[in-house]
C-alpha cells in the first residue's frame, strides 16, 4: 500500500502520552460564550471526533489549537507546545484543513504545494519528494499542472488535504473534511484519514455527520453549545446515553444519532472530561 503519511513511530510496549492536551479552553465573543472550558485529549495514533451540530464550537475550537485565534482563558498542548506561549512551535506541529478549500485558482497542484512547502522551510528537494508522494496518493498525478479553478469540489478538497500534509505534521485537524462531496471522493478522503491513523498521526477530526464519526473515530467528544457534554468510545457513549437502568438490557445497537440527541440534548447531563481521559489513559 502506498503511503503519504510517513511514519511518525509508535513505541510499543510503552503508553503513549498525549500529543494533544486541552485544559479548560474557553473562548469569549463580546457577549457570547462560543467555547467553555473544553478539556480532552488525543493520543498518537488516535482519531478523536469533535461531534456537534453548526455553532456548536467545533471550528473555533480547531483555530485556537491551531493559534488562529487566542484563548479567553485555558490552554493546550501540542506535541509538548503551549499554544499560547509557543504558537510558532506548534504551527510546525500541525496541518489544518479548514472547512473550505480556499485555493489559489490560478495555480496548479503541484505550484500550490511548492508554495506551501517554502512557507514551511522545506529544501527544494523535499518538497518535490513530498509533492510526488502526495499528489501519487491522493490521484492527482494527472492534474499536477493544471488550474486548480477548473477543478471539481472533490479534487479542490484533495489538494487541500496535499497542502495541510506538505510538510508532514505528527497532527492534523481536519474541519468536515468531506462536506458537500460526492460518495467516491468522500470515500476516497476517508480511506486517507484511515491511513495517516495507521501512520501514527492524531488527528482531530470535526464533523456533524453521524456516520462519518462513527466510521473513523476512536473516541468521540460530543459538544454542544460550546461545552463538551460527553466523551469516550461508541460503546462507552452508548452506555451513556442508555443509562444505569437499561444497561443491563445491551445498548449495542443504539446509533450515533439517538446517542447524541440523548445526550446532547440533556443539559443535566455532564460526562467529566477529566475523569474520561483518565479512565483511557489506564
Amino acid at each position: 500500500m502506498k503511503r503519504a503519511c510517513l511514519n511518525s513511530g509508535m513505541n510499543s510496549g510503552m503508553q503513549p502520552e498525549p500529543v494533544i492536551d486541552v485544559l479548560s479552553l474557553t473562548k469569549r465573543f463580546a457577549t457570547t460564550l462560543a467555547v467553555d472550558q473544553v478539556t480532552f485529549s488525543c493520543e498518537q495514533g488516535e482519531i478523536l471526533g469533535l461531534l456537534g451540530p453548526n455553532g456548536a464550537g467545533k471550528t473555533t475550537t480547531l483555530r485556537m489549537l491551531a493559534t488562529a485565534l487566542r484563548p479567553t482563558s485555558g490552554t493546550a498542548r501540542i506535541s509538548g507546545f503551549d499554544i499560547t506561549t509557543q504558537p510558532e512551535e506548534v504551527r510546525r506541529q500541525v496541518g489544518v484543513l479548514p472547512s473550505e478549500p480556499g485555493l489559489y485558482g490560478r495555480l496548479t497542484p503541484r505550484e500550490i504545494l511548492r508554495y506551501f512547502g517554502q512557507l514551511y522551510d522545506m529544501t527544494p528537494g523535499a518538497i518535490e519528494s513530498r509533492t510526488r508522494e502526495l499528489l501519487s496518493l491522493l490521484g492527482l498525478d494527472e492534474h499536477a499542472d493544471q488550474r486548480t479553478e477548473t477543478f471539481s469540489r472533490g479534487m479542490r478538497q484533495k489538494v487541500s488535504i496535499a497542502r495541510t500534509l506538505i510538510h508532514d505534521p505528527p497532527v492534523i485537524f481536519l474541519d468536515e473534511p468531506t462536506a458537500g462531496l460526492d460518495v467516491m471522493s468522500a470515500r476516497a478522503i476517508h480511506d486517507f484519514i484511515v491511513q495517516c491513523k495507521a501512520a501514527g498521526k492524531s488527528i482531530i477530526l470535526s464533523t456533524h455527520m453521524m456516520a462519518e464519526a462513527e466510521k473513523l473515530c476512536d473516541r468521540i467528544a460530543i459538544i454542544n453549545h460550546g461545552r463538551i457534554v460527553a466523551i469516550g468510545t461508541m460503546q462507552e457513549l452508548r452506555n451513556a446515553a442508555a443509562g444505569p437502568a437499561s444497561r443491563d438490557q445491551g445498548s449495542d445497537q443504539v446509533s450515533l444519532e439517538e446517542v447524541f440527541v440523548k445526550l446532547a440534548g440533556k443539559d443535566d447531563f455532564r460526562v467529566d472530561p477529566h475523569a474520561a481521559m483518565r479512565h483511557h489513559r489506564e
